[in-house]
Order: C-alpha cells, then sequence, then structure tokens
C-alpha cells in the first residue's frame, strides 16, 4: 500500500496492493492497523454505497454537528472524486481537490472529518463504496455549491445531472462561519 499525501491537510491517496492472477484479483481494502499507521486511525461507522450515471454530479455535501471522515472506493467505473476543507482552523480552509478513481486503478481517497465531498460520474455506470466516520444525520446536513466560481472544480463533464436541492447550495463566501462543520 503506497500513501500520498494531498493539497488539504489530513487528505490522503491510497494506492492499494493488488494480487492478480489468471483467475482476477484479491486486494486488502481496508485494515485498521495498517491504515493507522498512515494516520487514518478513526472509527468507521457506516459504509455507503452510491450507484451513478455517467454525467451525475453529487455533493458537495458535508455535516455541521456531526462532521464525517470518508474513506471513498470505486468498484465500478470511473468518477472524479473532490474534497473541499471547510475546516475553520486548518491551514488548508478554502481549498479543494480532485482525483480521477476507477475500479482499474483500485486507489482510495480518504477525506478527513470537516473536508466536504463531491464526485462526478465520468463512467457509464459508477459505483462507489465508502467508509464514514460518523453516521449520517438528515437534518445536520448541509453543502457547497458545487459549481463556486471562487473554487474552479472542472468536474470534467459538460452537461451535469445534479439533484434540485445542490444547486442551491451557497457558495462558500456565503457561508456563515456557525454554519461550518465543528471540528
Amino acid at each position: 500500500m503506497r500513501v500520498q499525501s494531498t493539497a488539504i491537510a489530513g487528505a490522503l491517496l491510497i494506492e492499494l496492493d493488488v494480487h492478480s492472477d489468471n483467475r482476477g484479483f484479491f486486494l486488502e481494502s481496508y485494515q485498521s492497523k495498517r491504515y493507522a499507521e498512515f494516520g487514518i486511525d478513526h472509527v468507521f461507522v457506516q459504509d455507503n454505497h452510491s450507484c451513478s450515471e455517467k454525467g451525475v454530479v453529487r455533493g458537495i455535501h458535508y455535516q455541521i454537528e456531526h462532521p464525517i471522515g470518508h474513506l471513498i472506493y470505486v468498484t465500478k467505473g470511473h468518477i472524479l472524486d473532490v474534497g473541499v476543507d471547510l475546516r475553520p482552523a486548518s491551514p488548508t480552509f478554502g481549498r479543494h481537490i480532485s482525483f480521477e478513481l476507477s475500479a482499474e486503478m483500485h486507489q482510495q481517497l480518504f477525506l478527513p472529518p470537516g473536508v466536504a465531498h463531491g464526485f462526478s460520474g465520468l463512467g457509464e455506470w459508477n459505483e462507489i463504496w465508502y467508509k464514514c466516520t460518523d453516521f449520517y444525520y438528515p437534518e445536520d446536513e448541509a453543502g457547497l455549491l458545487w459549481n463556486d466560481p471562487d473554487l474552479g472544480i472542472d468536474w470534467l463533464i459538460n452537461s451535469p445531472n445534479i439533484k434540485v436541492g445542490d444547486i442551491f447550495f451557497p457558495r462558500l463566501r456565503d457561508i456563515h462561519p456557525s454554519r461550518l462543520p465543528r471540528i
């Protein structure tokens, strides 16, 4: 397993060890002791599975009172995964990172609690599994405008399919400090 730091403090890109032969492959997608060696010592309490067709943009979501860290892995297809640092005391507050992840690359992205998450579907059909460090509380969910011009995220798609609620999230500059994740 190879782990690379990113432009957001605490966010990591992980390349998994894959053992392949003529029957297929085997990989270890999570092992708490090994991940703790790289600073991912969170307790994961929920696993999510998301399926999206090409052109879908999901996000950019976060929780205020119960910030969630994510360990993201693509099992089918190809996505652009995006994290935006919303931790008020972070030296990388307001920065975003984006990585293309695919089932063939066998990579994971770890976003620590307080980093908002979103992704776009680049393959025809995309399945994403992600581990979460806290439970999902619908009443605690907040979001950041997916196409905030101050962030300049290139989602690598032309005509995105976006949930109606996500298009009304505020720009980062318009989010009151009381509506940022409480870390």
